[in-house]
This record gives C-alpha cells, structure tokens and sequence, in this order.
C-alpha cells in the first residue's frame, strides 16, 4: 500500500473513531453497501435514460419554482441535522 492510502485509511479511522455510536452503526450499513459485490456492479452501470412523462415534468416544473421561491432545505440545516454542522 502507498503512502498516500495508508494516510486515508488512518484520517478515515480517526473520523470514525469520533462518531457517537449511532452514527457508527449507519457508517458501517453504508460501508458494507459499498464494498458487497452487487452494489459495486450497479454502481458501475451504465445510466438508462428514462422517458420523463408529462406528469413528472410538471412535478420537477413545482418543485423547482418552490427551490427558486426558498422554500427548500438549507444545506447547513441538513448538516446540522445529521450533526456535521460546524
């Protein structure tokens, strides 16, 4: 292993080893996501366009004019949220 590896594997250790328990056990869900062997390939696969419907533009049509209204979510209120807000 390089030097460079090594030096992530000991920062993503120190991250981890900061996290309340909790929030431990959703990392580890997500790590173990990550390197089983079926997400890998899905998450390697090519994108499929799909047809977007009359209805579903007008969806994305409201949901933008609400985002351009500020009714969305701050992303600092997101971070807070999950207690990685500064």
């Amino acid at each position: 292993m390089g030097t460079k590896i090594i030096e992530e594997r000991q920062q993503a250790h120190a991250l981890l080893d900061m996290l309340p328990q909790e929030k431990l056990t959703v990392v580890r869900s997500l790590l173990e996501v990550m390197v089983e062997p079926l997400s890998r390939s899905l998450a390697s696969a090519p994108v499929e366009e799909e047809e977007v419907t009359p209805e579903t533009a007008a969806a994305l049509d409201r949901a933008r004019a609400s985002l351009a209204r500020g009714e969305g979510i701050a992303h600092e209120e997101i971070l807070r949220e999950f207690g990685l807000g500064k």
